[in-house]
């Protein structure tokens, strides 16, 4: 049998602030290090997120040559400039404050940063909210850790619990050798007791084998419950670094519970204000949302993109990208024709049609939406979002009428977010299309031109010139059919 134990041949991350004479954060896997590193950390991923934190948060150098000029990091004010040669820097204020920072002192940051995450939610901006509370997950990984270690170099998992009337939170912090190293965190919702989940949870955890040589509990556990599992690798202190510990992870897991109620809290909160402001103004409620918007760059490569929301969050599974082959310059043809594309297949498919149909254009747009919805004998609510000068929402049009939203309205940032994502999906389209379009040959356009003949001309001849000043003798020499070489004469001349 294998003995599966957190000791293995890998060399653990490291963060670590260089001693040149213009220092770096860097994260790094060696025996080499100098006395300004930390760790040792299981989770290169965490370790790293913490170092883009940190450098957003001090000035610290980012290149790893000097630069002959600033950098954008410079103008962002995230770096002092030491390419300027503007003489000594002083990073000693900053070096401070990280070294306390990855020795545990980050209440400040988090402070900041749980200020940031409530704001990200205040303002539907659901997903910069998870990136912070992700964020705040990876700081707690990589530095609370470092707080206690125990000399004898056991194995212990330490497990604590919170819990309220629906939800549980554990924190399991994980020590192999006498350091912790390691950290999960999980919240979910439960049935019955807290007690009965908390064990049943530890029961799948644990299903096969406990390989550590002690299980450390918090003092919400039932001792009599837990010896009966686990036998004699249960203890639960009452004093000590091993109840230090698991204060630790009984204050993590409280975080953690209270991080995810203000998320979704928030988040609930301001479906039912959504809801509720839908319903004053249009008179009913929509479940499911389908935005489109169209692009093109200078009449080339027509796309349009579409993205799904559903029960108040983007489906991206569901989001779906067009190729136009309406006129590029034709705004309201390439709307009637994705409209009729969707719709008339999700007809033939007998597939879930919207509630509502937000078109990203002003009156014209949402006018030719409804004209091929009606064509289809399709009864579904089209609202256009009409842009400034500036390309940023303004306002909507609905049913003929131009509607006005002020910006602290919940219904303008509402349909802001969809009208942010709805166009960042279709310029990432669209610019996939330009660079695919970028790389083309003319040869590509030659029907019947494969990948072997095209292979073959490429060798033969040094560039395309060469190819359309070939004469017809000198590219039947290749095999090549009548057919083809007038087709690439037609179509290179």
């Amino acid at each position: 049998k294998y003995n599966i134990r957190y000791i293995d041949d890998k060399s653990y991350p490291y963060i670590q602030i260089t001693n040149e004479e213009h220092p770096r954060l860097i994260v790094l896997r060696t025996n080499k290090l100098n006395e300004r590193a930390f760790g040792p950390y299981p989770n290169v991923y965490s370790a790293r997120k913490t170092v883009d934190l940190l450098n957003k948060l001090y000035p610290l150098r980012k290149c790893s040559n000097l630069q002959k000029e600033p950098c954008l990091y410079y103008h962002l004010g995230q770096c002092l400039g030491a390419c300027l040669n503007q003489g000594p820097i002083d990073y000693k204020p900053h070096i401070k404050e990280i070294t306390r920072f990855l020795k545990g002192d980050n209440q400040e940051v988090i402070n900041k940063i749980e200020k940031i995450m409530i704001e990200a939610a205040n303002n539907f901006e659901y997903e910069k909210a998870q990136e912070y509370k992700e964020m705040l997950d990876h700081i707690k990984l990589t530095t609370e850790k470092q707080i206690i270690s125990l000399n004898d170099l056991k194995n212990r998992d330490f497990i604590a619990y919170v819990s309220d009337e629906n939800m549980i939170a554990i924190e399991i912090m994980m020590m192999r050798n006498g350091s912790i190293i390691d950290s999960k965190q999980v919240v979910f919702n439960y049935v019955g007791t807290a007690e009965e989940a908390i064990l049943s949870y530890l029961d799948q955890l644990y299903e096969t084998q406990v390989f550590v040589d002690e299980l450390v509990f918090s003092s919400n556990f039932n001792l009599e419950e837990l010896n009966l599992r686990f036998k004699n690798k249960v203890i639960i202190p009452k004093i000590g670094d091993k109840k230090k510990i698991l204060d630790l992870a009984i204050k993590n897991a409280e975080n953690n519970l209270e991080n995810y109620f203000i998320l979704n809290q928030h988040k609930s909160d301001k479906k039912l204000k959504i809801e509720k402001a839908i319903k004053d103004l249009f008179g009913k409620n929509y479940n499911r949302i389908e935005a489109f918007d169209n692009s093109q760059l200078f009449g080339t490569a027509p796309i349009s993109a579409l993205i799904v929301y559903h029960n108040y969050e983007f489906q991206k599974k569901e989001y779906r990208k067009y190729h136009l082959n309406s006129a590029p310059n034709d705004d309201y043809e390439g709307i009637r024709e994705v409209i009729y594309r969707r719709y008339y297949r999700l007809l033939m498919e007998n597939s879930q049609l919207p509630d509502l149909i937000i078109i990203d254009g002003g009156k014209g747009q949402v006018s030719s939406a409804e004209e091929v919805l009606s064509n289809l004998n399709i009864k579904i609510d089209v609202i256009g979002l009409k842009k400034n000068a500036y390309h940023l929402f303004e306002s909507l049009i609905y049913q003929g009428k131009e509607i006005k939203l002020k910006k602290n309205d919940p219904l303008y940032h509402f349909f802001a977010s969809i009208s942010d994502e709805v166009h960042r999906y279709a310029i990432s389209f669209h610019r996939s299309i330009r660079t695919k379009e970028n790389y083309k040959s003319p040869l590509d356009k030659i029907s019947g031109l494969g990948p072997k003949r095209k292979q073959l001309l490429l060798r033969s001849f040094n560039s395309i010139t060469e190819i359309k000043e070939a004469s017809f003798e000198d590219l039947r020499k290749l095999g090549l059919p009548i057919k083809l070489i007038n087709e690439i004469k037609e179509v290179l001349k």
